[in-house]
């Protein structure tokens, strides 16, 4: 069995499962946010219980329109939050307190660890798999029975093995790798699949990367993506306080749909061109195409790792004048750790506005929607046609090194030219 197939079989009591078989398996968290889980809260009493199935493994964050952005956003996180006080669930997150964007708070947290099976009502939870578990995205009606009877059901994919290799060049990482993927595979090269990360490139990879590229798994049309657990893993949940973790690793004989291998030291900073994330380049490729402005965030790219490259490209230099540039930290412990290092200090100095946590813009909610005919860089995870705003506009996905160094130039550019040269 692969890495996936051990995780459901083990919360699924089985000895074995295979692909394609549909089994019930026991969940260790559900999430939901302010859009996804009003829907929920109101298909829970059609479940014929009143109370949750266990009060600690129910996580809300209100993080897609929150802070507020209007009366209808307002009246969602309401109904969260009077949800969560009634049911008493423990890990509600509130704005502002200790709180952020769901994908990177919940790792952070320690609420997420390797074997674990985690559902959400939001695309991007496969991002946990960076941890070594099974997490995949689902409606919120599958929440709501979730919520009620701590198991869904599942339908056990196939795998496409991904075999890393080598070591990232300077300004070369998480991000250029999985849109290099996306861009090989397509939009729907991975549908109902896993992509399951291995090969002594992994090691290469610090978590934050890994974070990026098992959040955009679902770009792929992967059920999940999963790395296998090392020490830079085994290391980051326990200075992240998770519980014990339960280590899976596939099977030599493991059967996969194919294999694809990635040599990370020969690949280039690159970007994906409207409006699909497949639609890849090299960056050099496309250098010089105007923007209007850039976005620095997300659940894919908004962690402290990332943020410390986007100062070092533009510490002592100034956002061109033409450019909105957007730094959101993805939680309020990265935004005070930011803080601390100066690295916000760079930023404002820059040009950039500096946001509290929020997923804003990366949907098209608030804080950077885009007119018609502007185009702008972001290292969010999606570039659909009118993702962040108008539909007459355009996004262009790329790395916090890509996008920074965007932002310096007013053009699309490469870090090294603006940063001042490669090592």
């Amino acid at each position: 069995m692969t890495m996936t197939q051990k995780i459901l079989a083990a919360h699924a009591g089985k000895h074995s499962v295979r692909a394609g078989e549909l089994v019930m398996a026991k969940l260790d968290l559900v999430l939901g946010n302010d859009i996804t889980t009003p829907v929920a809260i109101g298909e829970f009493p059609k479940f014929g219980r009143k109370k949750v199935f266990d009060n600690t493994k129910i996580a809300l964050v209100p993080d897609h329109f929150a802070p507020n952005k209007d009366i209808k956003a307002a009246t969602q996180c309401a109904m969260l939050r009077a949800f969560a006080n009634g049911q008493g669930i423990t890990n509600y997150f509130e704005v502002g307190q200790d709180s952020g964007i769901e994908h990177a708070l919940l790792p952070e947290k320690g609420l997420v660890t390797a074997g674990d099976l985690v559902i959400g009502a939001d695309s991007h939870t496969c991002t946990y798999g960076a941890l070594g578990a099974f997490s995949t995205g689902v409606g919120s009606t599958d929440m709501a029975a979730g919520m009620s009877a701590g198991e869904t059901w599942f339908k056990v994919p196939s795998a496409i093995k991904i075999v890393l290799k080598g070591s990232p060049r300077k300004w070369v990482g998480g991000k250029d790798a999985i849109l290099h993927l996306i861009g090989t595979i397509g939009v729907d090269g991975a549908r109902y699949m896993s992509l399951e990360f291995a090969g002594e490139g992994v090691a290469a990879l610090g978590m934050d990367d890994r974070f990026a590229m098992a959040n955009m798994a679902i770009e792929a049309g992967a059920k999940n993506g999963i790395f296998p657990v090392d020490a830079k893993c085994l290391e980051y949940l326990k200075v992240h306080g998770a519980k014990e973790p339960k280590i899976y690793a596939a099977d030599s004989d493991a059967e996969y749909e194919r294999v694809v291998e990635i040599d990370l030291g020969a690949l280039e900073p690159t970007i994906a061109l409207p409006h699909l994330p497949s639609n890849t380049k090299k960056v050099r490729e496309v250098a010089g195409i105007k923007i209007d402005q850039v976005v620095i965030g997300s659940c894919t790219n908004g962690r402290i790792g990332d943020l410390r490259i986007v100062a070092e490209v533009m510490k002592g230099r100034k956002v061109a004048k033409s450019v909105r540039a957007i730094v959101i930290p993805a939680t309020q412990r990265i935004w005070l750790q930011a803080m601390e290092e100066g690295l916000l200090k760079i930023f404002v100095e820059a040009g950039a506005v500096v946001s509290t946590p929020t997923c804003g813009p990366c949907l098209g909610g608030y804080m950077g929607i885009l007119a018609d005919g502007e185009k702008c860089v972001a290292t969010t995870n999606r570039n659909f046609v009118g993702r962040m705003g108008h539909v007459g506009s355009e996004v262009y996905l790329a790395s916090p090194a890509v996008a920074a160094a965007s932002a310096i130039a007013g053009v699309i550019a490469l870090p090294e030219e603006t940063a001042g040269g490669a090592s």
